[in-house]
C-alpha cells in the first residue's frame, strides 16, 4: 500500500513545513492591513525548456552565475521569487512565507487593482507555456491551494498572463485551468 501523502499545511508565519525551505531574499512587507485574496500561477525553466537543474533556485536567490548559459545575463540581475516552486515531479519548495511579499508579479493588476504582490501568493510550476505540465504537479498544486485557502480568504485564481496581459504569457496554453478548477474549487475569473 502506498504510503499517504504528507499533510499540507500552512501553518500562522504562513510556513509550509512540508515544503522545502529555501529562503529568497527578493521579498518583503505586504501592506499593513493587506488580506490575501489572490492565488497566481506562474511557470519557470532555467535555462529555458530545461527541466531540474539549480537555475530556479539560482535565481530566487541571486546566485544565478550569468557565465553557467547563454541566456542567463538576461535574467542573472533580476530580483524575482515566488512563494512556491512546484517541479515536475511534484516536489514543492518554499521560497517566501506567504504572510510576507513575494516579487512575482511586477507591474500588474487584478480586476482593477493594482500591485497584485501585495494580497496574492505566487506559486510557480517548473515547465513552459507550451508543454503539459504533469500530473503531480497538478496534484501538488491542488493540494496547496487548498491549504492556502483554508489559511486566507482566497477568492481567485488566475495566471500571470491575465495580471500582466502583454507582458506575460505564463502559465501559458498548456495549463489545464479547467483542470485545476475541478480539483481545487477556485475559478479563474479575468
Amino acid at each position: 500500500m502506498p504510503a499517504s501523502p504528507t499533510r499540507i499545511v500552512v501553518d500562522r508565519a504562513g510556513l509550509v513545513r512540508a515544503a522545502a525551505q529555501v529562503p529568497s531574499p527578493n521579498c518583503d512587507e505586504r501592506p499593513e492591513g493587506t488580506v490575501i485574496t489572490l492565488l497566481v500561477v506562474h511557470c519557470i525553466s532555467l535555462p529555458p525548456g530545461h527541466f531540474g537543474g539549480p537555475g530556479i533556485v539560482e535565481l530566487f536567490t541571486n546566485r544565478l552565475d550569468p557565465a553557467a548559459h547563454p541566456y542567463y545575463p538576461t535574467v542573472a540581475k533580476l530580483k524575482v521569487s515566488a512563494h512556491f516552486l512546484i517541479r515536475r515531479d511534484g516536489a514543492l519548495t518554499q521560497f517566501v512565507s506567504c504572510g510576507r511579499r513575494a516579487w512575482h508579479a511586477g507591474t500588474s493588476s487584478w480586476r482593477g487593482r493594482a500591485h497584485c504582490n501585495d494580497f496574492s501568493i505566487g506559486v510557480e510550476l517548473e515547465g513552459t507555456d507550451d508543454l503539459p505540465y504533469e500530473r503531480a504537479q497538478y496534484a501538488m498544486l491542488a493540494r496547496l491551494t487548498r491549504a492556502l485557502r483554508h489559511r486566507y480568504p482566497i477568492a481567485d485564481a488566475a495566471g500571470h498572463r491575465d495580471i500582466a496581459p502583454g507582458r506575460k504569457t505564463d502559465p501559458g496554453p498548456a495549463f489545464d485551468w479547467p483542470r485545476f478548477r475541478r480539483l481545487t474549487g477556485v475559478e479563474e475569473r479575468s
